[in-house]
Order: structure tokens, then C-alpha cells, then sequence
């Protein structure tokens, strides 16, 4: 199928202008600065709390535990324990456990009593440390979740006010369905970033940070033999994570085939079923989801296999913490010209156990900003599309039109120097009705398109009694000019609101007239809740020549000085067609109309019939005088 083939070429996944991305995106963030001044505190205050633990549990056991055990064990004879080098062995004067006794100051001499008391201080201090860093990392990712939600609320409303201006020819040459995955799947992955990811990379560098420097402030020789692992978890950590990103963007890619295969199917079962191809396709499905499958596992493994592998290295750099420490500390050798005390050990191995945490983080994390990043920048691209369709800076107001529409000499093309129209002048004249005729390809919709300025002429003009329809506001030009198109669009909702949609200031009652007009208030009526009946999506549920007539009453309610049909009638039986005829008529009369239509009924009471082949007038006049020449239009008609 295409699909699946066409998502396979255009994942990406990395961004290629980050520092102007991020640029871009910080500016969103300026009017809640002060918020960010106040996670950035809070991610300094939480990260300061993580490293204090450590190094408070250490002292509690330098400076109270084990002075307290040495009492305990100096008063029962058992003075074996009070030799140990960690529990108050002389080493140059003064004692081991005193060397690391910043939290407080323990007197040499001070009782089993004092020694209980400050240890009951110093253990609240620690407990307090860890209720600090629950609340204010809570605090710190609400407050980034309050700010990030706000500017993706914003940006949202900028790309979706964008897109609203952009020219349709940006939609003919960019699908939908992209335009709509900046707007989500972009939006969605930007917003991960901005509410968790981000904040837990920066958290856990500075962590990572902080505990490399109190590590080597404290004993840079033990610091160094306890973080001798740290470069083989990096190349575990960048090796697991690159693997499992490339099995996760394949992931990505296999369940869009997944998707697309699935639309395909439901979209097209009439002819699957039609052409006996339920087999074929239930094949086709089985080997997406397959490898979906596979792809999914493959990248599961990899990322089950990066905690495992780090948490065993972990193990090792405990080991060496507790194995050459404790020999160091047993045999009273001095390391770094320090003594290693138990409360070194203990301060080290809480250490040690927190480097785990933070490279797992800003590895697994950093994939998901890159990925954010690169959403980001299809977000700002999109923004930064200009229009085709601009309007003057001195854009003025289109006046009440009367209905005087001239063409002079207007060329287009949509793609250089292939020309869709060459030269045309036509006049249409207030209250005219013009027919539009020619083989397909002439350039009939490009004519009419620009009337309201759907595309711009690349030479000559066109005017709108006597006003260049490039001089006025678009809004002011295409309110006064009414469409009915031969692919009609209605919106999920009642069929009230959608014939109100061109004019929503009107009144039921002017909606029931217009209803009327187009012959289609019975057909209303005859709906479950009548004009309060709710259509499903694009009209779903109803026939096309009914969502015509809906179309045609929408623009009858408008009433609009200029309508244009464009193939409005193309699929409504001859008996509708007959019905409707009288109301076009009366729809048609005192306006400026432009009419697209292959069947005679509809043409033959045009004020002019205009015949285009390859983008150029090649005949003119009523549909009578046409006839009676037996040119292009006699064979056209007669063909």
C-alpha cells in the first residue's frame, strides 16, 4: 500500500537548528519568567538537599554513632571495638570521627547522653532534608507543567490562527494530515519536554554535578576510585540509548504503517470487498502488525537491558567504595592525606548510589528533548509559512458591491511558465448570469477562484466594479461573495448552524426561508430532530445531492452580490435538479453570477456563455448564438 511505504521515507527525528529553535521557543516563555526564576530555585534547593543527606548521614555516624559506641563499648569491657581507627583511634592528634564534624561541634569528651541528643537533632535535620525534597520537587514540576501548559496553550493558538490565513495553494501541496501532527503529535512531544523531561535533565546534570564535586572536596583519591566505573556506565548508557532510538524511531515508523494500512482498509472496504481482496489485505495487515511487533520488543529489550547493566555497575563502585574503604578504614591508613572514617564510607556509598539515577535520566531524557526540538522546529516552520494571498498594508474596505466584474489580461500559473489561464479579459456585467464551459483542464475553477482572491493573478487584474480585488480586505471582499461548490463541506453539527455558518447573526425564521428557497425544508422536516438534527462528519448520513441543496441554502442566506456555482448541481438527480431550478433562478435574479456546468438546463438561460480551452476564451455569447456558430461549443455540446 502507499502509505506504509510513504511513512517509511519521511520520519525524522533529530532537529537541525537548535539554538534558533530554542530561541524561538524561550520567547514564549518571557511573560512567565518569574515563574521559571522560581523552579530554577527550587531545582538548586532540591539538588542542594540530595547532596546534604549523604553527607549528614555520614557525620551522624562520624560524630555521634560511633563516639557513642565507643562509650558503650569502653564501659563493657569490650575495648577491642573502641581500637578500630573509625571509632576514635588518635591519628595526628586529633580523632577520626572529629574530622568530618562540620554539622556540629562535638566536644572530645562528650557523654553517651550528648552524644544520643545531638544524634536525635542531627536525624530530624535528615528527615527534614527528605520532606524538603518531596515538596519541593512537587512544587518545582507544577510550576513548570502551570508555564509549559500556558505557552503550548499560546502556540497552539498562534499555529492554529496561522493556518486559517494561509493561501489553499499551501494545502495543495502539503497534505493535511501533516499540517494537523504539528499541531498534535509535535505539540504532544514538545509538552513531555517542557513539563517532565526537561526539568529532570537539568536536575539530574546538576545533580550529577554537585556529587562529582563534594565527592572530590571531600577525598579527591576515594572520589576518583569510587567514580572509576562512571565512563563505562557513559558508554553503556549512550550505547543502550542510541540502539533503543533507533528501535523506537523504526517503532514509530512501523505503527504509522499500522495505521495507514488500517485506514486504507476501512476507507476503501467497498472496494476491497468489491474486488474480493478481504484475503489480501488481512495478509497485508498481519505483516505490519508483525513487524510492529518486532520492532516494539526489539526496543523494549534495549531499554530493559540499560537499568540492569547500570545498576550492576553500581554494584561494582559500591564494592570498591566498601572494599578498599573498609580495609583503608580497619588497617588506620591514611588516603589523600585523610583518615577514612565509617562516616566517609557511609557519605560515599550514598553517593555513589545516586550516580546511577542521573546518567540513566539525561540519557533516556535527552532523546525525548532532540525529538522535541525537531517537533518544535515543525511547529516554528509552520508559523513562519507566508501566505500567498497578502493583504496591502492600506487595505481598505470593498464598498456594497453593485456587481460590475471585468478580467484584464490575467495570466496564472501555478507551477513557472506552466500557464493555467493566458490573457483573459471578460466583463460581467451587475445582475448577469455568466456560464463557464470548457473541457477539463481549461481553467474554469481558476477563474473563478479569483473573484475572491483564493489565488492572485501573476499578470493583469481583476475588478470588481472598478476596484482591484488586491485594494480591499479579504474579509470585506468574501463577505460579500457567496460559493457553492460541487465538493460541499458541512461541520458535525445540526443542519441549522451549518446553512447559519456563512451568516450567524440570522435568525431561525431566516434560516427556514433560505431552507425553503432551496427546496429543501421538507427534507429537513423529515430528519429525526428536523433543523436541530446533528450531521455527522462532512455531512455523513445524508446523500451528496442533499448536502447540495444544504450548501445552496447556505448561500442563499448569505445573500451575497456575487454567487459563484461551481458544478453545484453535478450530483443531483433530474428530479431534484428540476426542483431546485426555480429556486436558482429566483437566487440567481439581481445577482452577478458565475456558473460552472456541463448540463444544458443550466446554461441555456446564462446572459453569456464563455467557453476556455487550455486557459484561453475561444468563444462567447449566449448559448443560442454558440450553437448556431458550430464551433467549439457545438462540438462540445454535441459531444
Amino acid at each position: 500500500m502507499f502509505g506504509p511505504q510513504r511513512l517509511l521515507q519521511s520520519e525524522t527525528s533529530k532537529p537541525t537548528r537548535v539554538g534558533a529553535t530554542l530561541a524561538r521557543l524561550g520567547a514564549h516563555f518571557k511573560p512567565y519568567l518569574l515563574v521559571l526564576l522560581v523552579v530554577a530555585v527550587l531545582i538548586v534547593t532540591a539538588t542542594w538537599a540530595q547532596v546534604a543527606a549523604p553527607e549528614l548521614i555520614g557525620q551522624a555516624t562520624d560524630c555521634y554513632l560511633a563516639p557513642a559506641l565507643t562509650r558503650v563499648a569502653a564501659d563493657s569491657d569490650a575495648g577491642g571495638l573502641s581500637q578500630l581507627p573509625g571509632f576514635g583511634e588518635q591519628t595526628g592528634g586529633e580523632t577520626a570521627s572529629q574530622t568530618n564534624c562540620t554539622w556540629d561541634d562535638v566536644p572530645a569528651d562528650a557523654g553517651l547522653d550528648t552524644l544520643i541528643a545531638g544524634l536525635g537533632r542531627l536525624v530530624l535535620v535528615i528527615l527534614g532534608l527528605y520532606v524538603l525534597i518531596s515538596l519541593v520537587s512537587g512544587l518545582q514540576f507544577y510550576l513548570m507543567s502551570w508555564a509549559g501548559n500556558h505557552v503550548l496553550r499560546n502556540l497552539r493558538e498562534e499555529v492554529f490562527q496561522h493556518i486559517h490565513r494561509l493561501s489553499l495553494s499551501y494545502y495543495s501541496k502539503n497534505e493535511a494530515g501533516d499540517v494537523m501532527s504539528r499541531i498534535t503529535n509535535d505539540m504532544d512531544t514538545l509538552q513531555q519536554a517542557i513539563s517532565f523531561a526537561l526539568l529532570q535533565v537539568l536536575s539530574g546534570v546538576l545533580l550529577l554535578v554537585w556529587i562529582v564535586y563534594k565527592m572530590l572536596t571531600l577525598n579527591t583519591v576515594y572520589a576518583l576510585l569510587s567514580m572509576i566505573v562512571v565512563p563505562v556506565m557513559i558508554v553503556a548508557t549512550l550505547w543502550f540509548s542510541s540502539q533503543a532510538r533507533k528501535a523506537f524511531r523504526t517503532a514509530r515508523q512501523e505503527i504509522g504503517n499500522v495505521n495507514a494500512n488500517l485506514q486504507e482498509s476501512i476507507s476503501g472496504v467497498r472496494e476491497v470487498q468489491a474486488f474480493s481482496r478481504e484475503d489480501a489485505n488481512i495478509e497485508s495487515f498481519r505483516q505490519s502488525n508483525a513487524a510492529n511487533r518486532d520492532a516494539n520488543i526489539r526496543a523494549v529489550a534495549f531499554t530493559a537491558a540499560l537499568a540492569p547493566s547500570l545498576e550492576a555497575l553500581g554494584y561494582v563502585a559500591i564494592a570498591i567504595v566498601v572494599g578498599v574503604g573498609g580495609v583503608l578504614m580497619l588497617r588506620g591508613q591514611v588516603l589523600g592525606g585523610d583518615v577514612v572514617s565509617l562516616g566517609l564510607i557511609v557519605t560515599f556509598l550514598g553517593y555513589v548510589q545516586r550516580f546511577n539515577q542521573p546518567i540513566q535520566q539525561v540519557s533516556v531524557l535527552w532523546t525525548n528533548i532532540q525529538s522535541a526540538i525537531a517537533g518544535a522546529e515543525r511547529i516554528f516552520g509552520l508559523i513562519d509559512e507566508v501566505p500567498d494571498i497578502l493583504e496591502k498594508p492600506n487595505a481598505g474596505e470593498m464598498p456594497p458591491i453593485q456587481g460590475r466584474v471585468t478580467f484584464e489580461g490575467v495570466k496564472l500559473a501555478y507551477n513557472p511558465g506552466e500557464w493555467v489561464l493566458k490573457g483573459v479579459n471578460l466583463t460581467a456585467e451587475p445582475g448577469q448570469t455568466v456560464a463557464i464551459v470548457g473541457p477539463t483542464g481549461a481553467g474554469k475553477t481558476t477563474i473563478i477562484n479569483l473573484i475572491p482572491r483564493f489565488y492572485d493573478a501573476l499578470a493583469g487584474s481583476v475588478k470588481i466594479d472598478g476596484i482591484d480585488v488586491r485594494d480591499v480586505t479579504l474579509a470585506s471582499l468574501r463577505r460579500q461573495i457567496g460559493i457553492v461548490l460541487q465538493d460541499t463541506f458541512l461541520f458535525s453539527d445540526t443542519v441549522m448552524n451549518n446553512i447559519r455558518y456563512g451568516r450567524p447573526e440570522a435568525s431561525d425564521e431566516e434560516v427556514i426561508a433560505a431552507a425553503e428557497l432551496a427546496h429543501v425544508d421538507s427534507f429537513i422536516n423529515s430528519l429525526s430532530d428536523g433543523y436541530q438534527t446533528v450531521l455527522g462528519e462532512r455531512g455523513s448520513g445524508i446523500s451528496q445531492g442533499q448536502r447540495q441543496l444544504l450548501a445552496i441554502a447556505r448561500a442563499a442566506l448569505a445573500d451575497p452580490a456575487i454567487l459563484i456555482l461551481d458544478e453545484a448541481t453535478s450530483s443531483v438527480d433530474t428530479r431534484t435538479e428540476r426542483q431546485i431550478q426555480a429556486a436558482l433562478e429566483e437566487l440567481l435574479t439581481g445577482r452577478t453570477s458565475f456558473v460552472i456546468a456541463h448540463r444544458l438546463s443550466t446554461i441555456r438561460n446564462a446572459d453569456q456563455v464563455l467557453v476556455l480551452d487550455q486557459g484561453e476564451i475561444v468563444e462567447r455569447g449566449t448559448h443560442d448564438e454558440l450553437l448556431a456558430r458550430r464551433g467549439f461549443y457545438y462540438e462540445l455540446y454535441m459531444s
